[in-house]
């Protein structure tokens, strides 16, 4: 009997609050609040909001005590009004604040590139094997106690590795490869195995769509190797906003799905946080239907063109479909060239969307690409009308151009290794500038800074030509 085309792959059941994942649980669909943690008010208003949209879990950027402290008036609130959804705390670059946090909400998710180690400094450090392995020993040292904490209070944990935020150490041993994506998250899991700690979910996001798939894929070969089978939240970091960022989660998220990974996801759009959810909601019902299309597609490639056929009325689905299909024969490299037949979409919606596909899967770029992150309450500024202003001023460049408009510094120069300029938040209405991984300007007024990322962009070009 022939194997069905999608077959979920079975995990480690986490229990998170009343809504468990992994095992034969659905994929749980999740967002994120962007504003402030430490008002209240605010995130109760923003987590209803992406409750009401049907987002499963809320997650809070955590980055001091104060807001660790503050989701116990947040969660108090929401619970007040009988709503349970486990709420999830984000940290980074200070444990303590994560040892706080378990105390309170269902779930914390630590980073780790900035957990244990230092800060990044983006330079080519040498550490002996004898230095590597004292560094490596104190993640046990300090990731143990705050294990013993999330038992006492039946905490879940996310391990979540970024592409921007590995550190020096992994960079040093591995480079910036999904072989030192693999072993930064490694190193925590296998301690929390030694430990008897079960309740944790894996995570490993890129914006570059290829890097995420193939990393995600190798994380679980590498499990399986060593007789584990966590469950995975799915993401395409800074995928960005409106169809460009869409069109990038499909591409990455999709081409997972599709081979039964993933137990939650999150689109990481640069929009309200509530408009992720319907764009989630469609990738996980959509994921049996596209590995079966997927299959028959790949049959069917001739001379590298993958046709794909549709009768989709509306766009977006038109769109996320397509990504989704297409997604992993092209970063795969089995097609390098898409065309897509709808009769209800007009031909510059078609040649849109196919050039979309293949630059999200990083097959061909015809257009300005922008990496933005969603934001959250890190932010140092209007995330949403800066992306706008930056877009109509940059369009024109092209293809080839790779521009990051980074919230604040958490993943900031790291996530942009694939840009070629970046706009990053430095403090409260203060810009830096980018070139790559350096900074070239720093503390620009935030007013000025969109003139001042053009000025940079356009005189490098003059000095190219």
């Amino acid at each position: 009997m022939a194997l069905p085309y999608y077959q979920r792959r079975k995990t480690t059941v986490v229990h998170i609050g009343d809504t468990p994942l992994g095992g034969d649980y659905p994929i749980r669909v999740q967002s994120m609040t962007t504003t402030p943690t430490d008002d209240t008010t605010a995130c109760v208003a923003q987590a209803k909001r992406i409750i009401e949209a049907g987002g499963e879990y809320v997650r809070l950027t955590t980055q001091g005590i104060r807001e660790a402290e503050n989701l116990r008036n947040i969660r108090a609130a929401l619970r007040a009004e009988g709503i349970a959804t486990p709420l999830v705390a984000d940290v980074h670059f200070n444990p303590r604040v994560a040892d706080v946090a378990a105390q309170i909400v269902e779930k914390v998710r630590i980073n780790p590139g900035n957990y244990v180690d230092t800060a990044r400094t983006f330079k080519k450090l040498e550490y002996t094997d004898e230095e590597y392995a004292a560094e490596v020993a104190k993640i046990r040292t300090r990731l143990v106690p705050f294990l013993q904490i999330c038992k006492e209070h039946g905490t879940a944990i996310r391990i979540g590795v970024n592409h921007g935020s590995l550190s020096d150490r992994i960079m040093s041993r591995y480079g910036d490869t999904p072989e030192g994506m693999v072993e930064s998250c490694m190193e925590f899991l296998r301690v929390c195995v030694e430990e008897g700690f079960t309740d944790v979910v894996l995570s490993i996001k890129a914006s570059n769509t290829v890097v995420m798939v193939r990393t995600v894929r190798l994380l679980v070969q590498r499990m399986e190797s060593e007789g584990m089978a966590f469950p995975l939240h799915l993401g395409v970091t800074e995928a960005g906003e409106g169809e460009d960022g869409r069109i990038r989660s499909a591409v990455g998220i999709g081409a997972l799905l599709g081979e039964g990974l993933g137990d939650t996801i999150r689109v990481s759009l640069s929009e309200e946080p509530e408009r992720e959810i319907p764009v989630a909601r469609k990738l996980v019902d959509y994921a049996a239907e596209s590995a079966r299309v997927r299959a028959l597609a790949k049959e069917n490639i001739r001379d590298g063109v993958l046709t794909l056929r549709y009768d989709e009325p509306l766009l977006e689905d038109f769109q996320l479909h397509a990504a989704m299909d297409a997604g992993a024969l092209l970063i795969d490299g089995m097609a390098r060239d898409l065309v897509l037949v709808d009769p209800h979409m007009s031909e510059p919606q078609i040649k849109n969307t196919q050039d979309a596909i293949l630059q999200a899967a990083r097959v061909r770029f015809t257009r300005t690409e922008y990496i933005s992150c969603p934001g959250c309450g890190r932010t140092l500024y209007d995330l949403q009308t800066t992306i706008a202003r930056i877009k109509a001023a940059t369009a024109h460049l092209g293809g080839g151009v790779k521009i990051a408009i980074m919230g604040c510094i958490v993943n900031g120069p790291g996530e942009m290794a694939d840009a070629d300029y970046g706009y990053v938040g430095a403090a409260r209405g203060k810009v830096s500038l980018y070139r790559g991984k350096e900074c070239v300007e720093k503390n620009i007024p935030e007013d000025e800074a969109v003139d001042k990322l053009l000025k940079l962009i356009e005189g490098e070009s003059k000095e190219s030509n």
